[in-house]
């Protein structure tokens, strides 16, 4: 099931979830088995924060979890839309540093969820490259092959949001 338009070689997810760091996991709606049979994962209340940077109906989480969603684009992003990853970010370490079971989740679980992980992992203390290692070795080495959103979190979110907002027509 590929479902992606951008990246045809990239393969399918293998996990529904994976955990990053403790109490932090990046996921996406859909993976494919050993059998390649695709699943449809559907939260309940496994997690107390969901943040959904894309979503599905019938796709979770339960009715007493805190769900979070900010649809943002698999493409380079406005001011707005980085400003709402750098507040989601903040959020989510602010939860798992509260102790609370964290799932940010796309559409694969490769990079929206990727550049919001990263961020979120940057305002936890671990530098950019380090984010991106645990990303890609936790959860899949083809997360983050959005090239952008690598590129956001090395420069920072302050200065892309700075350099998004530039006009350049003048």
């Amino acid at each position: 099931m590929k479902t992606r338009h951008k990246n045809r070689d990239t393969p399918d997810p293998e996990a529904a979830s994976n955990e990053i760091v403790p109490g932090l996991w990046m996921g996406g709606h859909y993976w494919v088995d050993g059998r390649v049979k695709p699943r449809q994962p559907v939260v309940g209340g496994e997690f107390d924060l969901v943040i959904s940077l894309f979503s599905r109906p019938d796709h979770g989480p339960g009715p007493d979890v805190d769900h979070r969603v900010a649809e943002i684009p698999d493409a380079p992003l406005t001011c707005a839309q980085l400003s709402t990853v750098q507040q989601l970010a903040q959020d989510a370490a602010h939860a798992v540093s509260s102790g609370h079971r964290t799932l940010i989740r796309c559409n694969a679980g490769f990079n929206r969820s990727g550049l919001l992980m990263g961020q979120t992992l940057i305002e936890l203390g671990y530098a950019p490259t380090a984010a991106i290692d645990l990303i890609r070795q936790h959860r899949s080495p083809w997360a983050l092959n959005n090239r952008t959103f690598e590129e956001y979190l090395i420069t920072g979110l302050d200065i892309a949001r700075f350099l998004t907002g530039l006009d350049t027509s003048s």
